[in-house]
């Protein structure tokens, strides 16, 4: 009751919930945000709303219906959070599937104008499965539609983003750019990631990864410091990166910090988990590798550990940022990250692209056989 009714003065007035006095609603949005440990095995049993006891076993025992079990809940996640909470305590399951293909046509109709360039958008979406599947998500309709409209006859349909990793990269260069130019007056046009672009861009990627890892969307103050963003400098980034990340203001003014959607999250720690092994010599996925290699690390060796790590995830939430990182490999995504690839760390220990194309086409096809054997290996686990 004192929880409550710090956060809402208004329910002073209420003495108590019993006798189905006064109906109430819990809403809990985003369980896949919730930093507590939700220990419904372990945490004590608790009934009377007056007992003071730690947030955690609040929630738990609110849950279990232990605490007001009159209440209703209702809690928005993630599928992979989901799990968290006991199948015994959920009685009804609803499932947001976002846009189908209809109401995908219709989004970008909505948001593009010209129905010439809206139909000729729509036709280069369909040609590509993985972006017209990825399109049932509203967030990834709004990206392709700010990439490909700024794209639009600046480029060939050739040369327009034909995957996943190709959309988000060229989301990345051109919010970079947007920034410049609100805040530099630079040319917009202008493909070059400056060094303290970079700088930022890296931090951030920091920031995705560390907290990915540990399966957190908001981060605070600590994991800001972290990863090397100054907290003062926090308000500057979201300022100039409105697009990708954003600053918000919690419970009793408390600063968070979060990116616009999960997947650019992804996307950022991929890049950093990437470009650390090809500026730095460095695989970051392996914990007790915090310094360079005195041998070189190859990129197969790279996607070997992330393929593990992802296959070894429970609830699957690396399975996007593999994708990304096995994406980021190919030359036509280095290409339009050329200049960041080339900021940081030694410049000899970045291969060129003509001597080392033939190599790191030996290092991908390593790679597709290994994810082969992964999948034969899982199949004969299954079935025996």
């Amino acid at each position: 009751m004192k929880l409550l009714q710090h956060y809402f003065p208004q329910l002073k007035e209420i003495k108590s919930f019993k006798d189905d006095e006064v109906k109430v609603v819990f809403i809990f949005d985003g369980l896949d945000e919730c930093r507590l440990p939700l220990d419904f095995q372990s945490n004590k049993i608790c009934c009377d709303i007056t007992e003071s006891s730690s947030v955690d076993v609040l929630l738990t025992n609110l849950i279990l219906g232990n605490l007001l079990p009159s209440a209703r809940l209702w809690i928005t996640s993630r599928p992979a959070a989901a799990k968290q909470v006991p199948p015994k305590c959920v009685h009804q399951v609803t499932e947001v599937r976002g846009f189908n293909d209809p109401e995908k046509e219709e989004y970008f109709r909505k948001r593009i104008r010209d129905e010439k360039k809206a139909s000729r958008i729509i036709s280069h979406v369909k040609s590509s499965r993985s972006l017209h599947i990825m399109c049932h998500i509203p967030v990834f309709c709004w990206i392709s539609t700010t990439v490909l409209e700024t794209l639009f006859g600046k480029v060939g349909n050739r040369k327009m983003p034909k995957t996943l990793t190709e959309m988000y990269t060229h989301f990345l260069l051109i919010q970079t750019n947007v920034k410049n130019e609100k805040y530099h007056g630079t040319d917009v046009t202008n493909p070059e990631i400056s060094e303290s672009d970079t700088e930022i861009l890296l931090k951030l990627g920091q920031l995705a990864f560390l907290q990915l890892e540990r399966g957190n969307l908001i981060f605070y103050e600590e994991d800001l410091r972290e990863s090397g963003i100054d907290v003062s400098e926090a308000s500057v980034y979201s300022g100039v990166c409105t697009e990708i990340f954003k600053e918000e203001c919690g419970l009793d003014q408390e600063k968070v910090y979060c990116f616009v959607h999960l997947s650019i999250q992804e996307y950022l720690a991929a890049l950093f988990v990437f470009h650390s092994c090809v500026n730095e010599n460095r695989n970051v996925l392996r914990a007790v590798e915090s310094t360079p290699c005195r041998h070189s690390v190859q990129l197969s060796e790279l996607h070997r550990s992330a393929v593990d790590q992802a296959l070894e995830s429970k609830n699957g939430h690396l399975d996007l940022f593999l994708r990304f990182l096995l994406g980021l490999s190919l030359d036509s995504i280095q290409t339009l990250l050329g200049t960041l690839l080339m900021q940081t760390g030694s410049r000899s220990s970045v291969p060129d692209p003509q001597t080392q194309t033939g190599r790191r086409s030996e290092r991908i096809e390593e790679t597709v056989l290994y994810i082969k054997e992964r999948i034969k290996k899982n199949l004969q686990q299954k079935g025996s």
